[in-house]
């Protein structure tokens, strides 16, 4: 959320970072409501001395035997008092109109990142890892021989419907070994704490990782009141939710392995084939807690734990700066890490590493107290894909296959499949 002072000190610099988000006349319409909030508090705080004052003079008048006085000054108190109330209620109401509108607006972009309307407009980095040519049109994950046996979308929409698969045997083990594999390399080799959190939230955890109010219709809401995470981000970050943090302890770096469920509203008719969008999916979230200062220097780290991983596994991918246009709603800036996808022979996002800044902590409350003493301080969040399990065994599965429908494993990931380094084009790991 935005700092109403700031905006109120330089409303020509808060147009400026919103136009770039494609809003514009922000700053007049978020003042507007300000001046109404802050006329009705003051307005309040008059009445408040006037009942004050005639309460004083109301003892007064009775004293003097001034029965005209004291029955005028008597009206004037209740009349005062109804005012005041009315007043209160006013500025409540504009000051919660103010905070649902600041809290629909995006963050402002670093200036650094690209001006841009989509993903036309993104901007790549770098690139690791070189496509193989092999020799054979490739296949979809869905169509390899040996990955087909463990992917079992019939039986999945028998029990739930569209976009969920139920993964069997070696393709479930596979799944499975890719989670323990990054959770194992970020914890042991990367420094982040592993965490397991719940995948039911209150409303209080959405809104502090704006997911709420905006994207409401992309999560799912049980009937007593709880979300379904669309990402372990939003238990992560909550976690110092209206906590003031000693300086000493960042950053707090963490990971989780989660289920995370979307909607998917909006996507229809989107990577309706195969496993590549789905409404229930696991993912390895990282995130992290920093001083305002170092913000930016985690970013790089964290988008090179990421792409560390995919440098283990062997999968080519690429890494490009959003523009503003194709930028999500609570990031300053975001690092897309794309893996190379033979079956579709294009690259496809695996991981998105984000820089908030203090958009999230002021949302929350999350604060830390300087060392050197003073006021607290916002801290600044971050948060990426360490990876998306799904797509990254969509990734091996196809990076891997063999002209007779095999698939060979990477080497990094044999340890944590007992040895075995090979999908059998029936199905079988060997």
């Amino acid at each position: 959320m935005h700092d109403i002072r700031a905006i109120r000190e330089n409303p020509e610099a808060f147009d400026r970072v919103m136009r770039r988000r494609g809003l514009d006349g922000i700053a007049a319409e978020v003042l507007a409501i300000d001046e109404a909030r802050r006329a009705r508090i003051m307005a309040a705080e008059t009445a408040l001395a006037d009942r004050n004052a005639a309460s004083k003079d109301v003892g007064a008048a009775k004293a003097r035997g001034d029965t005209a006085e004291f029955e005028r000054l008597r009206a004037l108190v209740a009349e005062k008092k109804d005012e005041i109330a009315r007043l209160e209620a006013e500025a409540k109401e504009q000051d919660d109109r103010l905070t649902e509108f600041l809290m629909g607006l995006p963050n402002a972009p670093l200036d650094e990142v690209p001006d841009g309307e989509d993903e036309h407009d993104n901007v790549e980095i770098r690139r690791w890892g070189t496509p193989r040519n092999s020799g054979f049109k490739p296949k979809e994950h869905f169509e390899i021989a040996g990955a087909a046996k463990g992917l079992d979308f019939e039986t999945a929409a028998k029990l739930s419907g569209a976009r969920f698969v139920v993964l069997k045997g070696a393709v479930a083990r596979i799944h499975r070994a890719l989670a323990q594999f990054m959770l194992d390399i970020h914890t042991a080799e990367n420094g982040l704490t592993e965490m397991a959190t719940p995948v039911l939230v209150r409303d209080e955890a959405m809104y502090g990782t704006n997911q709420l109010p905006k994207f409401a219709e992309d999560s799912y809401r049980t009937t007593n009141g709880w979300w379904l995470i669309p990402t372990s981000e939003v238990t992560l970050t909550n976690t110092v939710a209206g906590d003031i943090l000693d300086e000493a302890s960042l950053p707090i770096r963490m990971t989780a392995h989660t289920l995370c469920f979307r909607s998917e509203a909006g996507s229809a008719g989107k990577d309706t084939a195969g496993m590549l969008r789905q409404h229930q999916f696991e993912k390895v979230e990282m995130v992290s807690i920093t001083h305002p200062d170092r913000s930016l220097e985690e970013h790089a780290r964290m988008t090179r734990c990421a792409e560390g991983i995919l440098e283990r596994l062997g999968l080519p991918y690429r890494t490009v700066v959003l523009c503003t246009g194709d930028m999500g709603f609570g990031a300053r800036k975001t690092h897309d890490i794309e893996v190379w996808l033979p079956g579709q022979n294009t690259y496809r996002e695996i991981s998105s590493v984000s820089v908030c800044g203090d958009f999230q902590a002021r949302r929350m409350n999350a604060r830390f107290r300087p060392e050197g003493g003073g006021k607290p301080e916002f801290v600044h969040t971050l948060n990426g894909s360490g990876l998306a399990v799904g797509r990254t065994l969509i990734a091996v599965l196809e990076n891997g296959q063999q002209e007779d429908g095999s698939v060979t494993l990477p080497e990094a990931l044999v340890p944590w499949l007992g040895g075995k380094s090979r999908l059998t084009p029936a199905g079988d790991l060997v």
